[in-house]
Formats: structure tokens, C-alpha cells, sequence
């Protein structure tokens, strides 16, 4: 067995670029995802290591230290920290060229044969579901032979082997709670609306919903929902309970839509409540009051629901399969059954004008979720949104992320401006936020809970730091298009 390192390498000041994080990118306040994706294979390759950089400040000459001890490394990459992520990979090669390096993400499952050419200091890329990929990568077997791996030979020439059949005995995959423990200062993973500490992970792959602009399940996890029984899961939080005690406070369930299997969403509820845990999951905005009261009775706190417009035109366009009147009850019943809500919302999706950002900001004042999020439309590659922009001429000439991580539009439409998308997410924030229904009940959790005090005064120092160097960002932006057409 290869002595292997699992490597989410340094990036941007504050970068969450974690396969957890559904948009990599700096956050309004301090936030860092779990590396689940990348803690998975290094649980089936004894005597691995996973090193999860940006959370826990290391530096690349951090990274070089441990790094000089192993064989084959193995780095979780995405579109925006691709060319960062082969600096750190050129430094390591640079160290100790026998090193043998390949890339694991998104962006590299749909863009393998353009990475490799593109990046010659890359040995392979790990494509779709990399698993046991990267088992058989550590175990030394013949890359030729390894499905699902594309590789550069020691002539340089480029071979693509067949794919790997996605992973459907999920109750065989070991825990990725162990590696946490092992490897990751838990203290160091913040999420604004879970207590601290918190620990996600994921309970299954892929998603059966087809919305046009979300990337794991169009690019690795696929549309068919795959899982651990109950039974499995109730086992994991036992030993999750034996590791770390009182120390978590909250148990995220991340996979991308945990509630679509309502039976055994309840059965694996029954399992934490009999354990004593506090747990919260991602949903859709379509659960039943029933079902949510079993839920909750059994020791649900949060949802994390994508509500993403209010505008159903938009939705409809992106496939999500929602109508605003069904979200408008859910909203209802969550806030007679007094579970949290944090809800996402995107700006800049197809159809978006100053009209329908309009109606998105009236719409989450008016269902009121605890927090939410406000993101900028992102056409990640592998997608059907990326797809469509390519064929629409959408695309301007920005990237993702601007050099200091911060989330820019890559879009823009005839009636709607790049800039424009990107003024209205601090409208949004300031709008949703600025109102008595949003301040009255984080100002009650300061006053009841003194870490949540002490948290709350940084996360609003945090947040109007992001306002100022998103206007920052944007002025830098527009002075620069100036200076390009005159």
C-alpha cells in the first residue's frame, strides 16, 4: 500500500472550497464545509493521512512538510482553485519529483482529457464517483487497469480508462467520522446557522432532482439517490456518540436532498433520538407537516432548504420543481412546529431581471426563514446551466471568483448587467436583514446563549467586512472594463 495523502490544498484567505461547498468561494462570515469526498477514500486506504488546509491555516511550506512523506497524493480541486491547486501541486513536484499527483472534483470528472493537457505537473485525474479509485490507485495496481482513472504515461501521452459503475452498497463504505477525529481539528469548521461544533457528512450519493445549476449530482453523485440503511447510520452515530462525546452539537446530514426518502428520513430520526443527538439535513420545500413534526419530535433543529427565486417562471426554467405556494406552506408549518430554516437563493439565474430580483427578496421577507444565503448564479462546467450559457453567448469575461475568492457573475443577459447581478446580492442580504422580524430573533439567541453572543458579534463584524470588499471587489472590476474599451 502506497503511503497516500488525501490534500485539500491552501488557497484563497477564507476560501470554502470543500467538496461539501455547493459554491466555492469566500463567505460573508467564517465557513468551512467537512471534506467529506475526500475523508471517503481515505477511510478505504489504511494508513492514509487527510489534510484539510484552508480551515486549519496551513500554509503551503505547511503542506510541503508533510507532504515530503508520501508516495502518491491525491488533491480535491474545483473550477475556481484549479490554477491555485497546481501551484501547490508544481511545489510539491518541485520538493520531490517522483511524487506522483492527480486531482479529484467536478471540474476534473467533466473536463479530464483538458486538465491533463493543460497541466502537465498532473500524473491522473480521478473521474465521477473516485472511491475506490483511489484505493486501487494506493494499492499500486497497474493504471491501466483502473476504471475510471485518466492518466498521463511516462511518454506523456494521455489515456482515458473506462468508467467506474457508480457505488450502490453504501452500508459496505466505511465511516468517514474516524478520519475526522484522526486527522481534522473539528473546533476549526464553522457554519453560520449550525452550532459550533458541527460535524457533516454524508449518508448517501446523488440526488433525483434535475435542477439545471447544481453540480455534484450532474457530475459525480448522479440523479439516482443511493444510501445507507437506517440501520447502518444508527451504527455510524453510536461510534460518532463514542468519538466525540458532548463535544458536537450538531450532526449535519448533507446529503443533497436527505428527505426525499420520507420513510427513511424518519427511521434514521428515531435513531438520534434514542441517542440523544441534535441533528439537521438539507430539504426540499415540500415536506408535509406531519412528516416535519415526526422529524422534529425525534430531534431535528434545522433544515437547509434551496428556495432559490421567488419568481416560478425562473424556477420552472431551472427545473426545480417547486411551486412558491408549496414553499410558502412549508415555510408555514416549519414556523408553527419552531424548526429552523436556512434558506439559499440564487441571483443571476436564467430569465433574472431587476422585476424578478424583486420578487426573490419579497418572497424571503415575506416566508422569513432564521438566516439564508444569497448566492450569485454559477454555470460550473458539467452542468445543463453552463451548457445553456455557452449556447446563449451569456458568458462575460470574469471568472468565478475574483482573485480574493470573493463569488463574481459569470453571467450576464440583454436586460441584465454582470455588475447588476452582483449589487443585488448586497441589496438582498441588507434588505432580509435590516427588518425586525430577521433582528428580533438572532438578537433573542445572543441573549440566551453566550458562545452564540460572542459568535454573532463576529460573524457581524465578518459580514460587513464582505460587503465592503464585494464593493470593493465590484468598483475594481468596472474600473478595469473601463480601462480595457478606452
Amino acid at each position: 500500500m502506497k503511503k497516500t495523502l488525501f490534500l485539500s490544498p491552501p488557497s484563497f484567505d477564507g476560501f470554502d472550497g470543500g467538496a461539501g461547498s455547493r459554491y466555492q468561494a469566500k463567505r460573508e462570515i467564517t465557513s468551512f464545509w467537512y471534506p467529506t469526498w475526500l475523508a471517503q477514500p481515505a477511510a478505504l486506504v489504511p494508513g492514509s493521512k487527510l489534510v484539510d488546509a484552508p480551515p486549519h491555516n496551513q500554509t503551503v511550506e505547511d503542506v510541503l512538510k508533510i507532504a515530503f512523506d508520501y508516495e502518491l497524493i491525491i488533491m480535491h480541486t474545483s473550477t475556481p482553485s484549479l490554477l491555485n491547486d497546481v501551484k501547490c501541486a508544481e511545489a510539491i513536484k518541485a520538493q520531490k519529483p517522483d511524487t506522483q499527483i492527480g486531482l479529484i472534483g467536478a471540474h476534473v470528472a467533466v473536463l479530464p482529457d483538458v486538465t491533463l493537457r493543460e497541466n502537465p505537473i498532473i500524473d491522473f485525474v480521478c473521474r465521477h464517483e473516485f472511491d475506490y479509485t483511489c484505493k486501487e490507485l494506493a494499492e499500486s495496481k497497474a493504471w491501466d487497469e483502473i476504471k475510471g482513472l485518466s492518466y498521463r504515461d511516462n511518454n506523456g501521452n494521455i489515456h482515458h480508462n473506462e468508467d467506474r459503475p457508480l457505488i450502490h452498497d453504501w452500508d459496505a463504505m466505511p465511516s468517514v467520522l474516524p478520519v475526522y477525529a484522526r486527522d481534522l481539528d473539528i473546533t476549526k469548521y464553522f457554519i453560520g446557522y449550525l452550532l459550533h461544533p458541527y460535524i457533516s457528512f454524508y449518508t448517501g450519493r446523488g440526488c433525483p432532482a434535475k435542477c439545471t445549476f447544481c453540480l455534484w449530482p450532474q457530475t459525480i453523485g448522479g440523479h439516482m439517490y443511493r444510501t445507507k440503511s437506517p440501520e447502518a447510520v444508527g451504527r455510524e452515530m453510536e461510534e460518532a456518540k463514542a468519538i466525540f462525546g458532548d463535544r458536537v452539537r450538531e450532526y449535519m446530514f448533507d446529503d443533497d436532498t436527505f428527505t426525499i426518502d420520507k420513510q427513511r428520513a424518519i427511521a434514521i430520526s428515531e435513531h438520534m433520538k434514542r441517542l440523544k443527538l441534535t441533528w439537521s439535513c438539507n430539504a426540499r420545500a415540500n415536506l408535509d407537516y406531519d412528516t416535519l413534526k415526526q422529524l422534529r419530535d425525534n430531534g431535528l433543529r434545522l433544515l437547509l432548504v434551496g428556495f432559490e427565486s421567488g419568481n416560478q417562471q425562473i424556477l420552472d426554467g431551472i427545473k426545480k420543481g417547486i411551486k412558491l405556494e408549496v414553499a410558502r406552506k412549508f415555510m408555514e408549518n416549519c414556523h408553527k412546529l419552531g424548526i429552523t430554516v436556512h434558506g439559499t437563493f440564487i441571483i443571476g439565474l436564467p430569465n433574472e431581471n431587476q422585476q424578478t430580483i424583486e420578487e426573490t427578496i419579497r418572497f424571503a421577507c415575506d416566508i422569513s426563514p432564521h438566516t439564508i444565503q444569497v448566492s450569485i448564479a454559477a454555470p460550473y462546467p458539467g452542468t445543463e446551466l453552463y451548457q445553456q450559457a455557452q449556447e446563449n453567448n451569456w458568458f462575460s469575461d470574469t471568472s468565478l471568483v475574483a482573485n480574493s475568492g470573493i463569488q463574481m457573475s459569470t453571467l450576464q443577459y440583454p436586460n441584465l448587467a454582470g455588475a447588476e447581478i452582483e449589487d443585488a446580492v448586497e441589496r438582498m442580504y441588507r434588505r432580509f436583514y435590516f427588518r425586525p422580524q430577521a433582528i428580533i430573533p438572532i438578537v433573542g439567541e445572543m441573549l440566551t446563549d453566550p458562545q452564540m453572543l460572542i459568535r454573532r458579534l463576529r460573524e457581524g463584524r465578518e459580514f460587513f467586512s464582505y460587503l465592503k470588499d464585494r464593493r470593493s471587489q465590484g468598483t475594481a472590476k468596472t474600473q478595469s472594463v473601463v480601462a480595457s474599451n478606452s
